[in-house]
């Protein structure tokens, strides 16, 4: 069932830096103007602190959209918001590509970064 309640465990291996990928190819909402319904793929990349984001929990939130009229930058923004103040990450980039609507598509990227994480250099190998 659609439900806007997250829910969370305990990060097994919050000793150390770690991206976890979500990728939601099925998100759906309704344009606030037409009420026409929006496709999106959801990607979603943290680095857990001390919890992770349950994901059938995740994907019932994720559902909870499908009836609501809402611009693509406002759902972003707020699906971010949420997923932040469900889970607390040290990083969460979320990245919404809708499909073609009138000639144009759309993607709107998002991000929050904890105020006290600094990010492990990259490792470049050979």
């Amino acid at each position: 069932m659609p439900s806007k309640t997250l829910e969370t465990f305990d990060n097994p291996n919050n000793e150390y830096d770690y991206t976890i990928h979500i990728r939601m190819p099925e998100f759906t909402c309704l344009c606030p103007k037409t009420g026409q319904p929006d496709f999106a793929t959801l990607f979603l990349d943290y680095v857990p602190d001390n919890l992770c984001l349950e994901l059938k929990s995740l994907k019932n939130y994720i559902w909870s959209y499908r009836e609501e009229g809402t611009f693509h930058e406002a759902v972003t923004n707020q699906i971010l918001k949420d997923l932040v103040a469900a889970c607390a990450p040290r990083f969460m980039r979320l990245r919404a590509e809708f499909n073609v609507r009138g000639g144009i598509y759309t993607t709107v990227v998002v991000e929050h970064r904890a105020l006290a994480w600094t990010p492990s250099p990259p490792v470049h190998l050979p």
